[in-house]
């Protein structure tokens, strides 16, 4: 049984994006809380994620994942996680830069949104390195490469 329900919001037109099951599948394995909840997962383009990191971030750039963890009203119990919003054109130019997969890029920003609606934070550097090492094996868990490490490239012969 799944105790997390994955909503899909595409609020963008750009392809390919991953299947509604990646999603889920990605989702639910980040979700270690051992309560049945719900989360919004909904890609945008860059002007959304701009919009919405100036608003909440004061940033005026677009950003790969932003997380906002639902809270409830005093005496209101819903079961909300919260939202995350990915955008699309974001993750896939950061995938490339980086020398990754597109789904291992689209997985661990996934993970590592799910995680911040659980609470977890990478501001210090304790805090990071637990954030760090679940998104590490989670990842693994999925077949995907540690994020966090450079991939070498062989030397040009």
């Amino acid at each position: 049984m799944n105790l997390l329900t994955v909503d899909l919001q595409l609020a963008c037109g750009h392809q390919p994006l991953p299947a509604l099951e990646q999603f889920e599948q990605w989702a639910q394995l980040a979700w270690l809380e051992d309560v049945e909840s719900e989360v919004t997962v909904r890609v945008v383009d860059e002007d959304e994620s701009r919009a919405l990191n100036h608003q909440y971030r004061g940033k005026d750039k677009p950003t790969n994942v932003l997380s906002f963890p639902f809270e409830a009203p005093e005496g209101i119990t819903v079961p909300l996680a919260g939202d995350l919003v990915i955008c699309a054109p974001v993750v896939e130019q950061e995938a490339r830069e980086q020398g990754k997969s597109a789904p291992a890029h689209w997985a661990h920003m996934v993970i590592h949104g799910m995680l911040h609606l659980q609470g977890h934070d990478h501001i210090n550097d304790d805090e990071a390195g637990i954030m760090e090492a679940i998104e590490i094996r989670l990842l693994s868990q999925l077949g995907f490469a540690n994020p966090y490490v450079a991939e070498e490239t062989e030397p040009d012969s």
